[in-house]
């Protein structure tokens, strides 16, 4: 159980920092105009929030340091 909280707390932090420092993007599609079974759309990078990178370190960082201090 140790080791799980240690890994996955490391994941959550690296991944905060991650999204943190600029890095953490998605692609959205948009369907800007449909006739029939013609489709013209748009593809946008959106930015993966800001508060979401900061949550992640956080939580991480507990978990890891969770594992490290428990007891068993």
């Amino acid at each position: 159980m140790r080791a799980i909280l240690i890994i996955l707390g490391l994941v959550l932090l690296v991944g905060g920092l991650w999204v943190v420092f600029g890095h953490g993007s998605y692609t959205q599609t948009d369907t800007l105009l449909q006739i029939g079974s013609a489709k013209f759309t748009a593809k946008h990078d959106k930015a993966i929030p800001e508060w979401v990178g900061i949550s992640g370190i956080v939580v991480g960082a507990l978990l890891a340091m969770g594992g490290l201090f428990s007891k068993r």
